[in-house]
């Protein structure tokens, strides 16, 4: 049953009206809580029916605890650097590239692709693909080579089958720092809290390039939009210098967790893993800054990390992120993801995806009643047949990994 409460919020004050939906039935869950956006535009948004302009952000467990096998699928054969994320009609868009930035769609929940199309040549990826899902626009940044670099801003208003440079205004911090996209995991729309509708993405300060007499000014921040993408603010910094290629997820109570590589540390932690920061103001702030034990930042042999892919489950109310790095203590091998069941509190589990190359990876969720449902994605450097690979599988899959003896796995998952 179906039950519409008949109190709403606005999404934005001139594009979409939300409102809650409960359903309930016997199952792994005694009841789902579906986050339903209804469109009141003059026209169909974009990845949503015309006639019932409805789009589901967030559901519950049951399609990804689904029994489900892992997949992999190599998808591009050169160059480098992965991003994914899945549009708000559930086709999947993965990109790749150093001389053009080349897309790939698949309609069907990662079964097929299709052939490679360019977003921009030339063009360098700076990962960061962010679903506007208030228009379902999905927006690309590209730099002219490897950064610091001239950047553009490309837009896709049809599930990436065709794109076109948009006017973007990108402002500097309040130090006069312009921030650089490269290399930086997907971004992300506000679902929760009074910044909902805002566009959020990871970026970084160069401090004028990227040599490691630079690491110590070196940070990560974020950029915002409160208007879909045509103007960008920058955050401040991320509390520690000497990070890099960061990852941000939204919690369910709105706050975000901010997950960075570091190249150097002052503290002098060691900076083969991970660290993390919250922002409780829609992204303009970062405090709160911990080290990361539990998480490796690449291959323990060298400081130097390795971009990682974070994502958030689309389960309401529940705070289950999945994180991947190569678990490996040499070379940049032995790909695997980690799941927090708190948010990124603790880590409790783990299970490796591929056992040989795994470098740079990005990573996200399938949406609630399209052909990903249930099910998560993981696009790495790598893979049996190398260039980049898409692993397709599930929470449930991942239950079956390894205790890494990093807090609990609550009772609700364990057989």
């Amino acid at each position: 049953m179906m039950i519409l409460e008949p109190k709403n919020c606005l999404l934005d004050t001139t594009d979409y009206i939300v409102r809650r939906a409960t359903i309930t039935w016997t199952g792994i869950l005694n009841s789902v809580v579906l986050v339903v956006v209804f469109g009141v535009m003059s026209g169909p948004a974009h990845g949503i029916q015309e006639d019932s302009k409805v789009s589901v952000f967030e559901a519950g467990l049951d399609d990804f605890l689904v029994k489900t096998d892992l997949h992999l699928q190599q998808v591009f054969k050169k160059e480098r650097f992965p991003s994914i994320v899945v549009c708000n009609d559930g086709t999947i868009l993965a990109t790749f590239g150093t001389s053009r930035l080349q897309v790939r769609r698949s309609e069907d929940g990662g079964k097929t692709w299709g052939d490679e199309l360019t977003i921009a040549q030339p063009g360098f990826q700076t990962g960061g693909l962010t679903v506007d899902e208030s228009t379902g626009d999905v927006i690309a940044f590209v730099e002219a080579h490897h950064p610091p670099a001239d950047l553009s801003v490309y837009r896709s208003s049809d599930a990436g089958k065709t794109w076109s440079k948009m006017d973007a205004e990108i402002l500097p911090d309040a130090d006069g720092r312009a921030p650089s996209m490269h290399m930086n995991e997907h971004g992300i729309t506000l679902r929760h809290g009074p910044h909902r509708g805002r566009l959020v993405r990871p970026s970084r300060f160069y401090a004028g390039k990227n040599d490691r007499s630079k690491w110590p000014e070196h940070f990560t921040n974020a950029i915002y939009s409160d208007d879909h993408g045509r103007t960008w603010k920058t955050s401040d910094p991320f509390p520690a210098k000497g990070t890099g290629e960061a990852t941000i997820a939204e919690l369910s109570d709105g706050r975000l967790y901010y997950n960075s590589r570091r190249h150097w540390a002052e503290e002098g932690k060691n900076p083969r893993r991970r660290w993390t920061a919250i922002s409780s103001d829609g992204g303009a702030t970062w405090s709160g800054l911990k080290f990361c034990e539990a998480l490796p930042d690449g291959p323990q042999d060298t400081n130097y990390g390795c971009m990682a892919g974070l994502v958030r489950l689309p389960v309401a109310g529940e705070d289950i992120l999945i994180y991947s790095n190569c678990d490996s203590p040499r070379g940049r091998v032995k790909g695997t993801v980690w799941v927090s069941f708190d948010g990124g509190v603790t880590w409790p589990l783990k299970r490796r995806v591929f056992d040989g190359a795994f470098a740079y990876s990005s990573m996200t969720a399938g949406r609630p009643m399209t052909p990903t449902a249930g099910k998560i994605f993981l696009h790495f450097e790598g893979g049996p047949n190398g260039g980049s690979t898409v692993a397709t599988f599930n929470l449930r899959w991942i239950l079956a990994g390894e205790l890494t003896g990093n807090g609990k796995i609550p009772a609700k998952f364990t057989p």
